[in-house]
């Protein structure tokens, strides 16, 4: 099993065992939100599927409590691929990941663990070969969009998505090559 420590959290990647204490930890923290409209919920399905075949995810634990997580989706040709939003042509959407939900409790927040999650999930987009990785964030969602520009991403539209929900889509391109150049600097 893959496990990291960042201070005195520990990192892992999750498995369907988990999926009640996603589900819980999304419920907590979205119940007190500040507008429902930050967050689009997901279902106890659509994470088993996103950690059986469709993606993965990674939490945190603190003291074996998950506080946190993150989802990557790779959508492959399906209906809610990102890809089809900005314009990939339909031969390119299997390379297509989003950076998805990404949750984090407030007793942990402050700690730079959306930014590790971004970092995370971007590596194993590029491990996989995917070219193209996208995300969505409400427009008052501040810390998120600061964190996703602050990862590279480039804000490229806003609209309604998520039965209606305001939107702010992100997109970063990924090339093999990027970290080959970053090494020959």
């Amino acid at each position: 099993m893959w496990v990291q420590n960042i201070g005195n959290l520990e990192i892992r990647r999750l498995g369907c065992r988990d999926v009640p204490a996603i589900r819980a930890l999304m419920v907590d923290v979205v119940s007190r939100l500040a507008s429902q409209d930050l967050f689009a919920m997901d279902d106890e399905d659509y994470l088993e599927v996103h950690i059986q075949e469709k993606g993965e995810i990674y939490g945190a634990f603190l003291s074996e409590e998950l506080v946190a997580y993150s989802v990557l989706a790779f959508p492959g040709r399906s209906e809610s691929n990102l890809g089809r939003e900005f314009g990939v042509p339909e031969s390119d959407l299997p390379y297509v990941a989003s950076l998805d939900a990404t949750i984090v409790h407030e007793s942990v927040r402050g700690q730079g663990l959306q930014r590790y999650f971004h970092t995370l999930r971007e590596g194993r987009a590029r491990e996989n070969g995917y070219r193209y990785l996208y995300s969505t964030v409400h427009p008052d969602n501040v810390v998120s969009k600061h964190n996703l520009e602050a990862a590279g991403f480039a804000l490229q539209f806003t609209r309604p998505m998520y039965n209606g929900k305001p939107r702010h889509c992100y997109a970063k391109h990924l090339q093999k090559w990027d970290r080959y150049f970053s090494i020959m600097i």
